[in-house]
């Protein structure tokens, strides 16, 4: 949402290390949830696209929230972004938001 990674490597290479069961379980589930919808790549049709739905679109101002409740509370890898949260908050929002719609309105054309 926030760094705008789309596929499954993009995703399992990030900061958070997460392990690739772990990484296809939360995606399905996700999925499920309709908070991200997957297509085929054009490009390759052996790997899919992930991307927000608009109920996913919607929970950007919780994660960031979630987020800058984590940073208090814990010690976190991504200090830029958290800075940027603190800083800029709304600013972030609206270009993840402004992304999101560009995206899925190409996706739509």
């Amino acid at each position: 949402m926030l760094r705008g990674y789309q596929t499954f490597n993009e995703f399992l290479h990030s900061d958070e290390k997460i392990a690739t069961n772990i990484l296809a379980d939360r995606l399905r589930r996700l999925e499920s949830y309709g908070i991200i919808s997957s297509r085929q790549d054009p490009a390759d049709g052996r790997k899919l696209i992930y991307s927000l739905t608009a109920k996913g679109i919607d929970l950007a101002p919780v994660i960031t929230e979630m987020v800058l409740w984590a940073a208090r509370h814990e010690e976190t890898g991504n200090q830029p972004l958290v800075r940027q949260m603190r800083t800029a908050k709304e600013q972030l929002l609206a270009d993840v938001r402004k992304r999101w719609e560009e995206k899925h309105s190409s996706l739509n054309s």
